[in-house]
């Protein structure tokens, strides 16, 4: 009986592992049939990056427009308090909308609050996107962050190509256009700025740690520069249905659900092959 029993646990744990994994074996097959292409993205991403420049100064006199169109320079928003910094563009089909989605969630979790031990920035780096556009955005993260008017203090810039082109190279965050689809290529990540507009800190990917955020403001606000960090990047790029591409954004989190899938099927088999060893042991005795 035992032996039916566990033969019975395999054939059910096999059939499970295929069901989970099939869907993302299916995407993920093409990246592993092709694993130079891994390392050699498409053509518009070897263009962009996100350069770490800890210590640089950004330029503080630097235009942009606030949600209300009213001109303001970047220098409004340091002097006093250190400053998160993200690049965005509002109109972002995919990867822009879920670095500030990470970055509400880790808001959300600190005991600072924006405005008062730290400002928030968001600049556009579409140069044709508007106030109004950057006011929409606010009004979503504002109610989000859901701090009274607190939220009103996280703020979302519009601005000239110039503008944009200087702050981009000052933090290191190479981005390119594409015509053909319409749409930016670029990195995720945000940055960290002292009071005096120096580059204190870089967090990549979609999720930033909030002890190691509080961290990193504690340390700008007191001028004290963080050491670089590993660079691993997440690129914004659609799915191309005219060749069946993916990106490396999206190519990456099915791998990472496969690998996820196959640890806790395995810890399952574990657990359940050793209860069947015990039952057999039970028996016997």
């Amino acid at each position: 009986m035992a032996l039916n029993r566990r033969s019975m646990l395999w054939r059910c744990t096999l059939g499970l592992a295929v069901l989970y994994l099939l869907p993302s074996l299916l995407f993920v097959a093409p990246a592993w049939g092709h694993h130079a292409e891994e390392h050699q993205p498409p053509g518009v991403l070897r263009e962009v990056a996100f350069d770490q420049r800890l210590n640089e100064q950004v330029p503080l006199d630097l235009s942009f427009r606030d949600e209300a169109g009213n001109p303001v320079q970047l220098g409004h928003y340091l002097g006093e308090k250190p400053l998160i910094l993200t690049l965005s563009y509002y109109d972002c089909p995919m990867l822009c909308p879920l670095v500030l989605d990470g970055l509400l969630s880790t808001l959300r979790a600190l005991a600072f609050t924006v405005g008062d031990q730290f400002n928030v920035v968001t600049v556009s780096f579409d140069p044709g996107e508007t106030p109004a556009q950057a006011a929409a955005k606010k009004a979503h993260y504002a109610r989000g962050y859901g701090r009274d008017a607190a939220g009103a203090r996280w703020h979302f810039l519009t601005g000239e190509a110039a503008s944009i082109a200087q702050l981009t190279q000052a933090v290191g965050f190479r981005y390119t256009y594409d015509a053909a689809k319409d749409e930016y290529a670029h990195a995720a990540g945000i940055v960290i700025l002292t009071p005096q507009g120096r580059i204190a800190r870089y967090f990549y990917g979609l999720e930033f740690s909030p002890r190691d955020v509080r961290l990193a403001l504690v340390e700008a606000a007191a001028n004290t520069i963080g050491s670089p960090v590993d660079q691993l990047l997440l690129y914004c790029y659609r799915y191309d249905p005219a060749t069946g591409g993916y990106t490396l954004v999206v190519r990456r989190v099915l791998q990472l659900t496969a690998a996820a899938t196959v640890l806790v099927l395995g810890g399952f088999m574990i657990v359940m092959f050793r209860r069947d060893k015990a039952a057999d042991r039970g028996e016997r005795i």
